[in-house]
C-alpha cells in the first residue's frame, strides 16, 4: 500500500530564519518557503535527486536527541575539513573513538555537529 508513496521526512526547530541561512549559507543546500504555506513558516530542504526535507516551527521546541539527518559522502576528511572552515564544530562521543577531526575511526566513518536549532546531523563514509 505504501511502497510507492512519495514519503518525505521531517524535523522541527525553533526559528526557521536562522534554520534557513544554516542549511543554504553554511551547508550549501537549498531552502525555500512551502508554496502556500509561507505564513506558517514551513520550509522545504531540497536534497539529491528532488527529494525534500520538511523543516518546520515548533513553539515549545526541544532538539532532537539523536541524528535527524546523515549525509553520505565520499571523503569525510574533506568534508569535514570544509565545513569546520565555515564554522561548523563537531561534536564528541564517549561511546566511540573519534581522531582529532571528530570522524569515528573503523568503518563507516562518521562524524556529527548540530544547526542552529541543536539538531544532530551527521557526515557517513562507508
Amino acid at each position: 500500500m505504501l511502497d510507492a508513496s512519495r514519503a518525505f521526512s521531517s524535523f522541527a526547530v525553533d526559528d526557521t530564519a536562522a534554520a534557513e541561512r544554516f542549511y543554504t549559507g553554511t551547508l550549501g543546500l537549498t531552502v525555500t518557503g512551502v508554496a502556500g504555506m509561507e505564513e506558517y513558516g514551513l520550509l522545504d530542504l531540497r536534497l539529491a535527486q528532488d527529494r525534500g526535507v520538511l523543516i518546520y516551527p515548533k513553539p515549545d521546541f526541544v532538539p532532537a536527541s539523536y541524528t535527524v539527518m546523515h549525509f553520505p559522502v565520499d571523503d569525510i576528511d574533506k568534508a569535514v575539513d570544509e565545513l569546520a572552515a565555515r564554522g561548523v564544530e563537531f561534536l564528541r562521543y564517549d561511546a566511540f573513538e573519534q581522531d582529532a577531526k571528530g570522524i569515528t575511526l573503523g568503518r563507516p566513518r562518521n562524524a556529527w555537529f548540530t544547526d542552529p536549532a541543536g539538531n544532530v546531523l551527521g557526515l557517513v563514509q562507508d
